[in-house]
């Protein structure tokens, strides 16, 4: 059993070995697309008209720089330093229209030609955002350009919470420069936006399932954090002192960590994990940035988005991809698999950003973790979708089987019913019979009784009076047996028919004699009715009236047996025989026309035959008589349906 056990372990860990790998493979293989990726440059224009050298002039003094170039200064609103660079235009290009392209700074600019002003970011909300990456064109009036020599002036305006920065800048003709403005202005602009919107409808959603389901806080902490994002995209920030709302904006910009902490709650929750007990201390960074935002000044908010930011994010990140990879790893879920996969690409670039601002990386400070977090939307929306279409398809399932449930319950509730109506109806019939049996028994039957014994005390005047009053008597007993509730079983009635006729017998010296020949005797019919037995005993009556009054028997047989169907269910059969000395048949099977009271006789017991279905069959020899009746497998419900 030891052995097993550790066997059984053994296994255990290596399977959990397995699937780390996998995993860990499948993420490697996911940054090493995302490093490609990032190494490749963003749109630029033709390097003819690219500007790299540049006379810089600031309170140290004036020196020469190259461009891209990290200005080490996050405050330069009062004194900016400015960009001294000079570009040639051929003479005889006076005709074409020349622009200013900047690719990139942080975080506003000033761009003057021959010294006068031809852009100001700073009018421009969104060209100041450093997440966006915003490019910037601006057209040069002819009566500004010469031929030969001119000079470009830039002013960068840095305002917290990152170090100014200067990329190269373009120069030449607006056809050649327009184009990669174009581009890029698709790439970080309107994919932005594209992204955002879909945040945006993402967010109601979510928070329309939320006030739906207040069951699953999920939806809500999710909605929360969509919404958070969404309002952090859309609400630009304009350099400080600028507005009034600027401690505000800069709230907004400094969301992120409250986003990302909402997002790992949400993670939790959606994979169905137990949130730590201190898993609120999480949203302490990001309130208090909204703290210091709301009562502090801009640039205390900015710093204080600088300590706290990035590390929050960071923290948050690595969970969730901690907290994601066990949940793919022990449960081979595809939603866990797609959740991990897109915080891979986000802490990809995630990193990638931080490498940028500490000037590690790369020269060209351009910020796609926001783009990249529309992958981990991307994921989180086809989690969601994936998980509603299993919900849906489980709904499905569960409806088809309710359907089937509910239609056998409605099938049983059915037969439940007819079976109390047939129970309701035979309790009904069997009062009914009961009453009709005891006012027959107790008034006429009583009445017939008083009949007889004034006849046989009247002599041999009432000799027939009597003899009258006791057929209908016996006719009445018959009537009142078989209208007893039998339950189908014909052999309780015909023993109480046998008591009856043995009785008939004794006086006159006949014997009786009763054979079952098969062990249950006949066969249960339960679509017997009264009627169906009121005709098989008169007819039985008739067979034994006729051996007693015309045969000159000694001793009358009564056969019982069941006759086994070729396919079918089995028939029952009565056979009555005496030793009697018979009758003359004609060839039709009926009584010969020298006896007009048999042949009625037998007429009538033919038509009781007809009439339940059954088969009657007549035999007589010097020998005796054999009546034989045949019942049918199952009984008609009217003498109707039987002809």
């Amino acid at each position: 059993m030891t052995t097993e056990v550790a066997d059984e372990a053994s296994s255990t860990a290596w399977d959990w070995i397995y699937r780390l790998s996998g995993y860990v493979l499948m993420q490697a293989v996911i940054v090493v697309i995302c490093a490609l990726l990032l190494r490749q440059s963003p749109p630029e224009p033709p390097a003819r008209y690219r500007l790299t050298e540049a006379a810089l002039v600031d309170a140290t003094g004036e020196r020469v720089v190259g461009l891209p170039h990290h200005y080490p200064s996050r405050f330069t609103l009062n004194d900016p330093p400015l960009y001294h660079l000079r570009f040639e235009r051929p003479a005889g290009e006076a005709d074409q229209s020349w622009s200013v392209f900047l690719p990139r700074f942080t975080n506003g600019v000033e761009v003057a030609v021959n010294g006068a002003v031809i852009l100001d970011s700073r009018r421009d909300p969104e060209a100041n955002r450093p997440d966006r990456n915003t490019p910037q064109i601006a057209a040069i009036p002819a009566p500004l350009l010469r031929d030969g020599a001119n000079l470009l002036t830039v002013r960068l305006f840095v305002w917290e919470p990152l170090t100014g920065f200067l990329d190269r800048l373009y120069v030449g003709p607006d056809d050649d420069l327009r184009p990669a403005y174009n581009r890029r202005t698709l790439l970080f602009l309107t994919l932005s936006v594209v992204f955002s919107s879909w945040q945006a409808i993402l967010a109601v959603i979510l928070g329309i399932m939320w006030l739906k389901r207040r069951h699953e806080p999920a939806y809500g902490i999710l909605a929360a954090a969509m919404a958070i994002g969404t309002v952090q995209a859309f609400v630009s920030t304009p350099p400080v002192g600028q507005s009034l709302y600027a401690g505000l904006n800069a709230l907004f910009i400094a969301s992120a960590p409250l986003e990302s902490a909402f997002v790992l709650v949400f993670v939790f929750l959606f994979l169905g994990l137990k949130l730590p007990r201190h898993a609120a201390a999480i949203f302490i960074p990001g309130l208090l940035i909204v703290a210091i935002g709301l009562y502090g000044n801009p640039h205390l908010v900015r710093r204080s988005y600088l300590l706290l930011g990035p590390p929050t994010v960071g923290f948050c990140l690595v969970t969730t991809a901690i907290v994601i990879a066990r949940t793919a790893i022990s449960r081979r879920d595809i939603v866990s698999l797609f959740l991990g996969s897109a915080v891979t690409v986000v802490m990809s670039c995630w990193i990638h950003d931080m490498l940028s601002v500490l000037n590690i990386l790369s020269d060209r400070r351009i910020f796609i973790a926001r783009l990249s977090y529309s992958a981990l939307l991307v994921a989180i929306g086809a989690g969601l979708t994936w998980r509603f279409a299993r919900a849906l398809n489980e709904v499905d399932s569960f409806a088809t089987r309710l359907v089937g449930l509910v239609r056998e319950a409605e099938d049983k509730l059915r037969e439940s019913f007819a079976r109390e109506e047939e129970r309701t109806r035979a309790a009904a019939l069997a009062s009914e019979r009961t009453r009709l049996m005891r006012d027959l028994h107790d008034g006429l039957g009583g009445q017939l009784v008083s009949i007889v014994a004034l006849s046989e005390r009247s002599g041999r005047d009432g000799a027939q009076i009597g003899e009258a009053a006791r057929g209908a008597l016996r006719d009445l007993r018959l009537v009142i047996d078989a209208m007893d509730d039998i339950d189908g079983d014909l052999m309780l009635a015909l023993g109480s028919w046998r008591e009856r006729i043995a009785a008939q017998l004794r006086p006159h010296g006949l014997a009786l004699d009763w054979r079952a020949l098969t062990p249950e005797g006949l066969p249960v019919h339960p679509e017997l009715r009264p009627w169906h037995v009121i005709q098989i005993l008169r007819l039985l009556d008739e067979a034994v009236t006729n051996a007693v009054k015309h045969a000159g028997a000694r001793r009358i047989t009564v056969s019982l047996e069941t006759i086994a169907g070729a396919e079918g269910p089995g028939h029952g059969r009565i056979t009555i025989e005496d030793d009697g000395h018979g009758f003359a048949l004609s060839p039709d099977g009926e009584a010969a026309a020298s006896a007009p009271k048999a042949a009625r006789g037998l007429s009538n017991m033919r038509k009781r035959a007809a009439s339940c279905g059954a088969r009657l069959e007549l035999a007589s020899s010097p020998a005796g008589t054999r009546v034989r009746l045949d019942l049918p497998a199952r009984f008609p419900a009217t003498e109707q349906a039987a002809r």
